[in-house]
């Protein structure tokens, strides 16, 4: 007994109290990243002023800006400038609204971003997946060819909230729900958007005047071919060249990134080239559709036009919860990407926050739904941006652009921005990581092309669902079907590992050893005890010829971070069950949750805490001196 002693006894403190337990879990939940540790042991005056400059962070970093750091952000603002005005008219138009509404919303939203955003690289702007979205569904309720303005008030509406709901998620430090939008459902719900998007663009490349309002695959396609009649080949010819050239200049940034930029300005210089075409071959004649005015000045407020009526809000509210979630996930994973090559973190709620001010702020100034493009952002990135000044400066230039050159891209050839919009889809049709899902997790394949067949065959919201419902399904088998395993003794050592894992690994006769590796809840209690249960019949099994019966049963707990109540009716059960063909049960190592649930439920008491051990070698050697059967098996450990 002396060597039993000589071990550290388990730690059977006073639960702690409802109010302490709380806080202690809140703060896990809602703030793993510790953001206020900055505030500890300041004064006042010190804490008042970060506490500005972590909600504010512009004025964490304006303070300390120089012209040295502006030279990187000026040019990298006019480049990514140069690649938002035909991202914007291009991205308005698949959202079924006037193309300057596109530059609108490059102008209002990235000066907010430069003020609350946390992210250095990370460059505001339209997104053609949302935009398909926001076009999608709200024109299942309203059309935008026949009621234009009314369009175009719900847009505006959808955008405000998603804007309200970022910034709810933001603020109660949600950005969990963000997470359950999978890296396999983020894969395959673009592959599946970037398919029907270039699907779409057809109608651009063959110049048709009509065309379905509905993105299924089979629509798309079969309103292509029923009117094949209105095809024109000019049209096609004009947009192979253009889609061409578009996609060597990608070729030649991927050959040699280096001359990033050449790709960077490439749809600038499309847009450019087809305005000067248009302009003087008359391409309207010979059936190449151009974009038509567009409005010199800035952006009008359009607060006014947010419309709450009962008889069309289901379709903004539908619009704002999807793409609120969407625009989250990209945005803040692009913004966090970019950070980690440059070994910085991001705060995911703090960009919540600011993606939702700049979305409610852009609501009420004629933009719609903005948030952190790829495509954008990596320009930016590459540019050697130094801060979210690049932002202000891709502003400024949209301002210059909307006060004096906005009528010049009213001959931008339609055919053109079907060009840039499928090649920038193109890129977005990861094939390589769906086939690696493939080679390393099958069940994760599922999720990616759920999303993806579910977006080309029915929609975009419905798609999404699928995907996230089969992950979230996935993530409840892990929870009602949780990983167990039998612990075997290492050879010359006091490890004790899966035996499947380590072969070599040596049972200890008469005793099993399992490990439990997840909580244990409701879902989990059936079949903890079945499994528990069968253990001990396959080793009574194996070892009944032998002449050795299953005498203890020890269950390392180290792994389970909480249970609840059926959960410790589930322990109970167990040790009853095991009690009844006299085989004793111990736990090992329990946590301090589990351990205090234990207690106020009075399980101890009945249990005995005696027979709870801090590690698997004290457990070992309290049970070595109550074998019966084969004490001598052990020998020295």
């Amino acid at each position: 007994m002396a060597s039993v002693e000589a071990h550290h006894k388990f730690n059977f403190s006073e639960p702690r109290g409802f109010a302490t337990a709380f806080k202690s879990d809140l703060k896990e939940t809602l703030f793993p990243d510790d953001p206020f540790r900055r505030f500890r042991n300041e004064p006042f005056p010190r804490k008042a002023k970060k506490a500005i400059q972590y909600f504010v962070p512009v004025f964490e970093w304006l303070p300390k800006y120089n012209l040295a750091l502006f030279k990187y952000d000026l040019l990298a603002g006019i480049t990514i400038a140069s690649l938002a005005i035909p991202q914007g008219i291009s991205y308005a138009k698949l959202a079924n609204i006037p193309p300057i509404i596109g530059l609108y919303s490059s102008f209002i939203p990235p000066l907010v971003y430069a003020v609350f955003g946390s992210s250095k690289h990370l460059a505001v702007g339209t997104v053609a997946a949302c935009s398909l979205l926001i076009g999608s569904t709200i024109g299942e309720k309203v059309s935008a060819a026949d009621e234009p303005d009314l369009y175009l008030d719900l847009v505006f509406t959808a955008t405000f909230i998603t804007g309200l709901f970022q910034t709810a998620m933001g603020f109660l430090r949600l950005g969990i729900l963000v997470d359950f939008l999978s890296h396999s459902t983020i894969i395959g719900f673009m592959g599946g958007t970037a398919t029907i998007i270039c699907l779409q663009q057809l109608k651009g490349m063959f110049g048709l005047s009509h065309f379905t309002t509905k993105t299924d695959l089979v629509s798309v396609l079969r309103a292509i071919f029923n009117n094949r009649k209105e095809w024109r080949w000019e049209s096609a010819v004009v947009g192979i060249i253009f889609l061409s050239f578009l996609q060597f200049t990608r070729y030649v940034k991927k050959k040699k990134p280096k001359l990033f930029w050449i790709s960077a300005v490439a749809p600038m210089v499309v847009v450019v080239t087809g305005c000067l075409f248009a302009y003087f071959a008359h391409a309207e004649k010979h059936g190449i559709q151009i974009v038509g005015h567009l409005n010199k000045g800035l952006n009008p407020l359009s607060f006014k036009r947010l419309n709450f009526d009962p008889k069309y809000i289901s379709a903004p509210l539908q619009t704002g919860l999807i793409t609120a979630m969407v625009a989250l996930a990209e945005g803040i994973a692009i913004g966090r990407s970019f950070a980690i090559m440059k070994n910085e973190q991001i705060d995911g709620n703090k960009e919540m926050i600011a993606f939702g001010f700049m979305n409610i702020v852009g609501s009420m100034t004629s933009c719609y739904l903005t948030t952190g493009p790829f495509s954008k952002t990596a320009v930016n990135f590459n540019s050697g941006c130094r801060t979210a000044m690049s932002n202000v400066v891709m502003a400024i230039c949209m301002m210059l652009t909307l006060l004096f050159l906005a009528p010049l891209f009213s001959y931008t050839p339609l055919v053109a921005l079907s060009a840039i919009i499928m090649s920038a889809m193109l890129g977005l049709i990861k094939y390589h990581k769906a086939y690696h899902l493939f080679k390393t997790d099958k069940f994760d394949f599922c999720i990616c092309m759920s999303a993806f067949f579910g977006v080309t065959f029915i929609s975009m919201d419905i798609g999404i669902m699928m995907s996230v419902g089969l992950a979230i399904l996935r993530a409840l088998l892990y929870v009602a079907r949780p990983a167990t395993c039998k612990l075997g003794s290492l050879p010359n050592s006091s490890l004790y590992r899966d035996v499947e894992q380590y072969p070599e690994a040596i049972g200890i006769p008469g005793i099993i050893v399992l490990q439990l590796g997840s909580p244990i809840f409701f879902p989990s209690g059936t079949y903890i005890r079945e499994r528990i249960l069968r253990w001990v019949r396959d080793e009574e099994a194996a070892r009944g010829s032998e002449g050795i019966e299953v005498e203890h049963v020890l269950l390392e707990l180290g792994g389970v971070t909480s249970i609840d109540i059926t959960g410790v009716e589930t322990l109970s059960e167990i040790q009853k069950c095991l009690g009844a063909k006299g085989i004793k049960m111990a736990l090992v190592n329990p946590r301090i949750e589990v351990m205090e649930k234990l207690m106020v439920t009075k399980f101890m008491d009945e249990f005995g805490k005696e027979n709870v051990f801090l590690s698997i070698q004290d457990a070992m050697d309290a049970c070595r001196f109550k074998l019966t059967t084969s004490p001598n098996n052990f020998g020295d450990e």
